[in-house]
């Protein structure tokens, strides 16, 4: 059941810019294709254009072949699960789950039969009676994903559905979210700003900046081949390097990486460099000294280790790499390194090359 956008665009008030401009995309079949961006991107505005919530100014939204542009919500069938769960208070989590098949005039047996059946999908089969103030988050929100799959849609929308949550809950509830989704191979697109929602979950992201789409594709595609310095910094980070001469002779392996040839024959230039792509090395005799950098500082992160460096030019970068590497080098904060680039990404005029 693919869900194509195409040329979606939506704007709040005249005098305001889109808050979608031309937004175009397809999310597989069967698939979680991720909607990744910024706060103010205009994911959640995306994702409520697809179930109807939104009015757009133009573009279309077409499920399982069907231009739904026009179609009113309730005929669009699709699930929607909210941050904020949006549970009924006052109903048992049965009461909840059924709701949506009451109004659609479902006999009770009908829906106590696929009640049961949604809360054992869940792995909450006690919690039949329970109301949602008895719950913790993580089952509040397995109780908002079931309520969305009673009415079988054929498409399941979510807008942050992790983000009212602690780290611990979250982690969980995208673990299960994936072997829930496994089971069902429901068409899903998934709205949040955290990349490892995303990158855990989805097999398809869509990135989003200012309302429009920056690039789309699979998740270790987009982190692997940004196709621009914006991409680049958003999905992953890293240390974004100066272009001068001497930035390429501290940062050797920056010259089998096309930097020369394009900052002679383009634009503006830039290198980024990831901090698990910077290695570090105590120096031999044949170092050179603009090769040298200090170390700053060190954190400890679990069984990682960030390091500051300050290279010979002045910039400060960061390199992150097994605690127990830096321990067999034996490097301490004030210690002379060589820093040496195992991949880096060149952009000119903002574009990969």
């Amino acid at each position: 059941m693919s869900v194509v956008v195409r040329g979606l665009t939506k704007h709040y008030g005249a005098d305001h810019a889109p808050a979608v401009s031309d937004v175009t995309f397809q999310a597989p079949t069967g698939g979680i294709t991720a909607l990744l961006g910024p706060s103010g991107a205009g994911k959640s505005t995306v994702l409520r254009a697809i179930a109807g919530l939104e009015r757009v100014d133009a573009g279309n939204v077409i499920i399982e072949g069907q231009d739904c542009s026009n179609t009113r919500i309730q005929d669009r069938n699709v699930g929607f699960v909210f941050q904020n769960y949006a549970l009924f208070d006052h109903m048992t989590v049965a009461d909840n789950i059924g709701f949506g098949l009451r109004i659609r005039g479902r006999n009770r047996s009908k829906i106590d039969q696929r009640v049961t059946e949604l809360l054992e999908l869940i792995q909450l089969p006690e919690m039949r009676r329970r109301f949602p103030a008895e719950l913790s988050g993580g089952q509040r929100q397995r109780i908002a994903f079931a309520r969305a799959l009673a009415v079988e849609p054929k498409v399941l929308l979510l807008d942050e559905p992790f983000g009212a949550l602690d780290v611990k809950v979250r982690v969980e509830l995208r673990e299960w979210l994936r072997k829930l989704h496994d089971e069902i191979r429901i068409t899903t697109l998934l709205v949040t700003h955290d990349q490892l929602d995303a990158f855990e979950v989805a097999e398809h992201v869509v990135v989003l900046f200012d309302g429009k789409v920056a690039q789309a594709g699979a998740p270790h595609t987009i982190y692997d081949k940004p196709v621009t310095s914006r991409v680049a910094q958003f999905i992953g980070g890293g240390n974004m390097m100066a272009t001068g001469a001497r930035a390429t002779r501290t940062l050797t392996a920056l010259r089998d990486s096309g930097y020369p040839h394009a900052s002679e024959q383009h634009g503006q230039v830039q290198v980024l460099v990831r901090p698990q792509d910077l290695r570090l090395a105590k120096p031999t005799q044949e170092t050179l000294a603009e090769e040298l950098g200090v170390v700053e500082q060190l954190r400890r992160i679990g069984g990682y280790m960030r390091v500051t460096v300050r290279l010979a030019d002045g910039q400060d970068v960061e390199v992150e790499c097994p605690k127990s590497q830096l321990d067999e080098l034996g490097i301490t904060q004030g210690d002379r390194v060589r820093v040496d680039v195992r991949e880096a990404k060149v952009f000119v005029n903002d574009y990969a090359i």
